[in-house]
């Protein structure tokens, strides 16, 4: 007990509240700091491996999106699907502008115009469906025009776009 005596003598105050700082600090350290450092780097560790696990190439995921399109040499297939809603839903198809739009990216955007002809639920049926059935093709416009407020026809302008993929 003498050595340990003369040892915090030699020390002074501020050596004895130096020592007591560092026995707590260890004590901290090893009974809060160093479980959860462990813990850590475990969630570290594991999100590393989720990341890897669930990583796909880049290109893959372009490649499936692209894949939900139809390609381009369908579109004679989607042009009758058109006409067949229009068909279903009784409304007159008049003359209409057709126009390819190709972009950047892997689609070719196909713009058709159509003067249509019928009354209010024909036309919402016809765009209804095609909308429904039709998950590739966008609707960029609708106009409706009576030329007398007693007509039950209406004459309409479809604007629609279908994407198609590129290439084969």
């Amino acid at each position: 007990m003498k050595v340990v005596r003369r040892f915090l003598d030699w020390l002074g105050a501020a050596g004895v509240a130096g020592l007591g700082v560092l026995l707590f600090c260890a004590a901290f350290y090893s009974s809060a700091l160093g479980p959860a450092q462990a813990e850590l780097e475990r969630r570290i560790a594991n999100q590393k491996f989720a990341v890897k696990e669930n990583s796909r190439e880049p290109d893959t995921e372009l490649e499936r999106f692209y894949s939900r399109f139809p390609r381009l040499e369908r579109l004679h297939g989607e042009l009758e699907a058109l006409y067949g809603h229009a068909r279903a839903s009784q409304v007159q198809l008049l003359q209409g502008e057709y126009r390819l739009e190709s972009h950047a990216g892997g689609l070719t955007a196909y713009h058709v115009t159509l003067p249509v002809r019928g009354s209010y639920p024909q036309l919402r049926q016809f765009v209804g469906r095609v909308l429904r059935d039709m998950p590739t093709a966008s609707l960029d416009a609708l106009r409706f025009e009576r030329k007398k407020a007693a007509d039950a026809q209406l004459q309409a302008q479809v604007r629609i776009t279908i994407y198609l993929r590129k290439g084969t």
